[in-house]
């Protein structure tokens, strides 16, 4: 048996056997990541889809993800990936050399490219491919950006921060029960945002769900608690929309601008989003 370290859910797994997130895997006496370059998704974007309004706005940003997740979001948009495993989704095998230079070739072309952007699922889970692209995207003066649920266990974000150029964070909602909703660890994703903005570019985005984290007393105490950090860190509100699991109707635009003036009493930079 063996233990994975990467996030707080810390799965045992015998041999053979997959843990929570669908894409690591107890093999030889080790937990690996079976999704280690298996490339599910693949987009030139705007930095501004991340969302980051804020980290060289109006560039572009080749755009990557894999398959798997360590949270179970009943509303998940990208759930066809983020809740497949390896044999559920077609992919395609990349290596980092591979996805490096094609990060090169975009970047000589006209419309440019910033570097590579971990997103579209949850890029934690699959750590040690990002950390090897990192390291060869820092060689060659390209970005490492990740847009991250912040559900990872502290002694390997402090290993992987260096090699990190931004951040988009996830905070689901400000309360333990909203983290008990989505299957996470609300001290986790705290820790993983305080860690992050002390050594490279963050923002953080709020999908509200109506009657699950739509109060202003909740945004409130966010971004509050994101100003005392720094009143400089953008935060982005999202309106929600029924996906996967979740019929609740959509969240009412009005509740968007009316959580997005709560924050900015706080918060220099809060940008809506879906409205």
């Amino acid at each position: 048996m063996a233990m994975c370290s990467i996030c707080p859910r810390r799965c045992k797994l015998n041999e053979g056997q997959t843990g929570f997130c669908k894409a690591r895997a107890c093999v030889k006496g080790a937990v690996v990541p079976i999704n280690y370059g298996k490339i599910t998704s693949l987009a030139l974007d705007p930095i501004e889809k991340k969302p980051l309004y804020h980290f060289y706005p109006q560039s572009k940003i080749l755009s990557v993800g894999s398959f798997g997740c360590n949270l179970r979001c009943p509303f998940c948009q990208n759930y066809h990936i983020s809740m497949a495993g390896i044999n559920d989704y077609e992919h395609q095998d990349v290596t980092p050399e591979q996805l490096v230079n094609l990060a090169m070739q975009l970047a000589r072309e006209p419309q440019g490219n910033l570097g590579v952007a971990f997103t579209y699922n949850e890029p934690f889970i699959s750590y040690e491919f990002v950390r090897d692209c990192a390291k060869l995207l820092h060689q060659v003066g390209l970005k490492t950006v990740l847009v991250s649920n912040g559900h990872i266990n502290p002694e390997p974000l402090r290993a992987l921060l260096p090699l990190i150029d931004a951040m988009n964070i996830d905070l689901k909602g400000f309360t333990p029960e909203y983290y008990d909703y989505v299957g996470g660890d609300f001290e986790c994703v705290k820790n993983t945002i305080v860690a992050s903005f002390d050594k490279c570019h963050v923002e953080v985005t709020t999908l509200v769900v109506p009657t699950k984290n739509d109060s202003p007393d909740a945004m409130e105490q966010e971004a509050s608690w994101l100003a005392s950090l720094s009143p400089e860190i953008p935060l982005h509100i999202s309106r929600y929309f029924p996906r996967y699991k979740s019929d609740i109707p959509a969240t009412a635009v009005e509740t968007i601008y009316r959580l997005r003036d709560v924050a900015q009493k706080h918060l220099r930079y809060v940008h809506v989003g879906n409205c």
